[in-house]
């Protein structure tokens, strides 16, 4: 009898983690589904100026529309896209009508064209606000020497482009090179499938406790 007991203190205990961790899951869908759709609203909105201020809490995704002249120094920064392979995002300084200088990211170009000449001077580009939040211990530095980075570090490039630490990423208004704009297909949303999988072997575990208590009662 006191195997019994246990068996199901045991099997109770692991179905109520499973079960908990199910829900908890769901939550999360709940919380992740809400971001994107925030997101997903800033960036398809209507854009607005250059805020004077903008802060990632309050401005991350906003789309703005800005007015001014790209400058002709470029960093590239090693970019993979599913259509076109392995080449470079561009990224330049900007100075605004207003004397401000920032960082746009005008889009992808193919490695073989790495050291062509693009278009800079006057330009009205219409883009996302962006903080990227790319690389981490295993990426490789810049390589100043073939001007190759392999990470949006907004620090770093503003410091090599003398700009204020402010990103643009370009989704109208340019045509070389191609834009790559801001999107949410990048943000990963996994909760679902961990749902599924909490409450398949919450499921799982109830079936097999069940058999082990019917079974040892039988015995008994």
């Amino acid at each position: 009898m006191r195997r019994v007991i246990f068996l199901a203190v045991v099997g109770g205990l692991g179905l109520l983690a499973l079960v908990s961790l199910g829900i908890w899951q769901m939550q999360r869908l709940t919380w992740k589904e809400n971001i994107l759709s925030t997101i997903e609203t800033r960036i398809t909105a209507a854009p607005v100026p250059l805020p004077d201020a903008p802060t990632i809490e309050a401005d991350r995704y906003r789309a703005v529309t800005i007015s001014g002249e790209i400058e002709p120094e470029e960093l590239h920064v090693f970019w993979v896209t599913e259509a076109q392979g392995a080449g470079y995002r561009v990224i330049s300084p900007f100075v605004t009508d207003t004397g401000r200088r920032i960082l746009v990211d005008r889009g992808y170009i193919r490695a073989k064209d790495k050291d062509d000449t693009r278009p800079t001077g006057a330009a009205v580009l219409t883009g996302n606000l962006l903080w990227p939040d790319e690389g981490d211990w295993t990426t490789p530095p810049p390589e100043e020497d073939t001007n190759i980075l392999y990470a949006r570090d907004i620090a770093y490039m503003s410091d090599r482009l003398n700009t204020e630490p402010l990103l643009v990423v370009v989704r109208a208004g340019a045509e070389n090179p191609t834009p790559l704009p801001v999107s949410t297909e990048g943000i990963p949303n996994n909760h679902l499938q961990y749902v599924i999988t909490w409450f398949s072997l919450a499921l799982i575990w109830a079936a097999m406790t069940a058999a082990f208590l019917l079974r040892t009662r039988a015995k008994t």
